[in-house]
């Protein structure tokens, strides 16, 4: 691999109209460092791109070099280091463009959710957000992007009409369904594979409010309420999307006074029917032990970050998945066995458990690369990294986690939450074996020197 010391001429990046920094350079350090501090990227290069041109020029610069390319836009999926190479920084391609008649928005590289928010709910409508706006709309996307209205709606790739990106080659394409329809195929689900994403257009949804919210409960109460929560998902409508997790939250000033320092149990919903038939629903809910908290409400889709509560500033964090093909009293006992009341020193942050099933279930109207669409209920566990000797018991807690709950599952992955990728068999499970060949084959069209090879690569 390229190193520092053997670096190509830049005078070809010369043309390119954002910075391009180098290890010491000011400003080098800022724009090399993500959401995930766990995950502290060296590249040799970083392009800051001012535009789809820059991201042109350094792909041509790179694909003449043979230089491995990394590309960033919030850095929330950087669950792996890049060391040397070229960093394609997105984060100041934030463009919006909305077409309220069409219900589409077009929406550039580095536009995190929440800009995408602000442009359409003037309008009347909404994106298929997932449980942060602070994460980047397009990298979520690319990997097939598990929306909070997911049972409603579907994946948030199930509406993308478009894609402008950028071959490795340095060539810039349009793609839809009938456009290069094998490479819309590999963006839809497929993540960083086969080329940079400048911008999509995407369809919206018309809606303004949604019922939503986190009911919390005292930990010792979990598996109360995750039995409760099991049985109440296999009736609800598929307007109504919800997750059981359990929550280790620490005492920092960012968390809201009564949750900050307490082991929880919560369910967090989000009903896009009319108010008073969801708030009968959630009587069982509600009812299933004793609530300590309840902001489930009306609220405008704008404040939909208050549903989850996700950190909003970067931090070192672990994150994984599996995805469940049913949810049994074993599996309940499973679960709560590893992360629940009995196992005070558990180092995790969240475990939870995501309902699926619904339009998640569904195929697309255009065949893609999504390899979930049979999951019943989408684990995910997360930690915060403070000190090497978390680590270490993150990881085992994890794994021991996911090992409980692999005879309950599909044995495969989502690649946007997969987190580290390990070896190519590791890094399959987020496909079918179908698909993943599929994969494979688009990427030696598409990109045959492996140019993109950092994160989640076949």
């Amino acid at each position: 691999m390229t190193t520092t010391h053997h670096m190509p001429d830049l005078f070809a990046l010369s043309e390119i109209r954002g910075p391009v920094l180098r290890s010491g350079d000011a400003g080098y350090a800022e724009e090399v460092t993500g959401f995930n501090l766990a995950a502290l990227h060296t590249p040799d290069v970083v392009v800051v791109a001012a535009g789809t041109a820059d991201v042109v020029t350094a792909l041509r610069w790179a694909s003449a070099t043979g230089t491995p390319v990394a590309v960033q836009a919030t850095g929330h999926g950087a669950n792996f280091p890049i060391d040397h190479g070229l960093l394609i920084s997105t984060a100041r391609m934030t463009d919006v463009r909305v077409d309220p008649e069409r219900r589409t928005a077009t929406i550039a590289a580095g536009a995190k959710w929440r800009d995408v928010l602000a442009a359409t709910a003037p309008h009347g409508l909404a994106p298929l957000t997932g449980t942060s706006t602070d994460a980047g709309a397009v990298g979520y996307t690319v990997g097939g992007g598990l929306p909070v209205l997911g049972r409603t709606y579907g994946y948030a790739t199930d509406l993308v009409r478009s894609f402008q990106v950028v071959t490795p080659d340095g060539t810039l394409r349009e793609t839809d369904p009938d456009h290069e329809p094998e490479l819309f195929w590999a963006l839809r689900g497929g993540k960083g594979n086969v080329g940079v994403v400048t911008s999509l257009v995407t369809e919206l949804v018309p809606l303004r409010t949604v019922l939503g919210g986190g009911i919390y409960y005292p930990g010792e109460h979990a598996e109360a309420v995750l039995t409760a929560w099991a049985d109440w998902t296999r009736t609800v409508p598929e307007q109504m999307c919800s997750a059981f997790g359990v929550l280790r939250l620490p005492p920092i000033p960012q968390l809201p006074e009564p949750l900050r320092g307490r082991f929880w149990a919560r369910v967090a919903v989000t009903w896009t029917g009319e108010l008073a038939e969801g708030e009968d629903l959630l009587t069982p809910v509600r009812s299933a032990a004793p609530v300590s908290v309840d902001w489930a409400r009306e609220m405008p889709y704008t404040d939909v970050d208050s549903i989850y509560m996700e950190p909003q500033d970067p931090l070192p964090g672990r994150e994984s998945c599996s995805l469940l093909r049913e949810l049994t009293p074993d599996a309940i006992r499973a679960f709560l066995g590893k992360v629940g009341p009995a196992v005070p020193d558990c180092p995790l942050l969240v475990a939870q458990l995501r309902h699926m099933g619904g339009a998640l279930s569904r195929p697309a109207r255009t065949q893609d690369a999504i390899c979930s669409r049979d999951a019943a209920h989408f684990l995910e566990a997360v930690a915060v990294i403070a000190a090497p000797p978390d680590a270490e018991a993150v990881e085992r807690a994890t794994a021991s986690l996911h090992t409980a709950m692999a005879p309950y599952g599909t044995g495969r992955t989502m690649v946007n939450i997969h987190g580290t990728p390990g070896d190519a068999t590791d890094r399959a499970r987020a496909w079918t074996p179908e698909v993943h060949d599929r994969l494979r084959r688009a990427k030696q069209t598409y990109d045959p020197s492996h140019l993109l090879r950092f994160g989640h690569t076949v």
